[in-house]
């Protein structure tokens, strides 16, 4: 269906995938990236956002005042691999679960085209991503100024995707990923003896199930079914298993929210602060909730998202278009540039019979079939966003 990618490349992307590090750690992936820009003759700046990098390639066509940013994530995840490939990671309890070193090695097949290929009005920048994985990557190298220092009109990312099998392509105009936020609760009561004296206690595992229950009802009693939002609270710690009897003064507890609109993050954030009032007030505990901004709605801007289409069209054909694709309840980092640039976030199939295991998966491995129509695809999307201006 879709040519090999280069062997060079192939060897980069399990190079890559043996040595992972994890988000604002990925120095040696840094290195790894500013080596091979080096090889290229392609300019660029590091320790943007602690350890990104920022690549251009400027054309040698004259007036052009287009710029188009194109985007990759480099971080691993704290996940003990069990893949069994050749290129399994090297370092116990961290690996590339979510495929962040094949889209860094397809970005750099971007770059290698543009650095050979600058027959273009404009500049193509590419932004090598640390810490995509809920640690604030994007915001930090937004905070370094990235759009400020290096001004773009568009900006692109691909990610790839095991539910989709190889030759689909999932792009929609408006929320394609969640806004998601982390939700801490410690439920501070007064322990005791669970046999002798429980009517003297505050118990803090007793309030905990309330709160799971009540919390788990706010999506179905509290917003909009036309709404898409998921509340799940996901772990629970309190006490000692061996201590049988014995009423803790501590229960924690985390989860997260997730929803495709500002608004409804909202309204589940308040009837999750009004549930933990009311069960304070009512047994007397002392409630401590922290609810962290995780991720922004990525937010798929039109103008961007038509040129996507068509750029997959032109290239894949329209039947790679996969029809009436659903948004995802999942988060994803480049959100927040998409908040401060117009730009599109497109997810690219990458299921077959070899690569059945999804994102996060510890036997998941970056399927190397979609590596080549990935560069082509971030080719083409620069391309054709250069071209509008021409």
């Amino acid at each position: 269906m879709f040519d090999d990618a280069p062997t060079h490349l192939v060897a980069l992307r399990h190079a890559l995938h043996e040595n992972p590090e994890l988000g604002f750690e990925e120095r040696a992936t840094s290195d790894r990236v500013c080596a091979h820009l080096d090889e290229l003759g392609v300019e660029y700046e590091r320790g943007i956002g602690v350890t990104g990098i920022v690549a251009w390639v400027q054309g040698d066509q004259p007036g052009g005042s287009v710029r188009v940013g194109l985007r990759a994530d480099m971080d691993a995840l704290p996940i003990h691999e069990t893949s069994g490939v050749a290129h399994a990671s090297k370092v116990d309890g961290r690996m590339h679960a979510c495929g962040h070193d094949g889209h860094t090695t397809m970005l750099l097949g971007a770059v290698e085209h543009f650095a050979a290929h600058r027959d273009f009005a404009g500049t193509v920048y590419f932004i090598f991503q640390p810490a995509e994985e809920g640690v604030g990557g994007a915001s930090a190298m937004i905070a370094d100024g990235l759009f400020e220092r290096y001004p773009m009109d568009t900006v692109y990312a691909l990610h790839n995707w095991p539910a989709l099998p190889i030759g689909q392509f999932g792009l929609i105009e408006g929320p394609i990923m969640a806004g998601g936020d982390r939700v801490d609760i410690a439920i501070h009561g007064r322990g005791g003896h669970g046999g002798l004296n429980p009517h003297g206690c505050i118990d803090p595992v007793r309030i905990a199930g309330e709160l799971i229950t009540r919390a788990h009802s706010i999506v179905g009693r509290d917003i909009d079914p036309l709404a898409p939002a998921v509340v799940s609270l996901c772990s629970i710690q309190a006490g000692d298993l061996a201590g049988f009897a014995v009423i803790p003064d501590t229960a924690r507890l985390s989860g997260t929210l997730r929803a495709l609109d500002n608004d409804t993050r909202e309204k589940l954030r308040e009837r999750l602060r009004a549930i933990c009032a009311g069960l304070e007030a009512t047994y007397g505990a002392t409630i401590e909730l922290s609810i962290e901004d995780k991720f922004s709605v990525t937010y798929n801007h039109p103008a961007p998202t038509a040129t996507a289409r068509a750029a997959i069209a032109s290239t894949f054909g329209e039947t790679a278009l996969t029809p009436n694709y659903p948004p995802c309840m999942g988060g994803e980092d480049f959100s927040y540039m998409l908040d401060v640039c117009p730009g599109a976030y497109i997810h690219v199939g990458s299921g077959d019979a070899e690569h059945t295991h999804g994102l996060h998966h510890p036997a998941y491995d970056f399927n190397d079939r979609i590596m080549a129509p990935g560069i082509a695809l971030f080719v083409q999307l620069a391309q054709d966003t250069l071209a509008q201006a021409a």
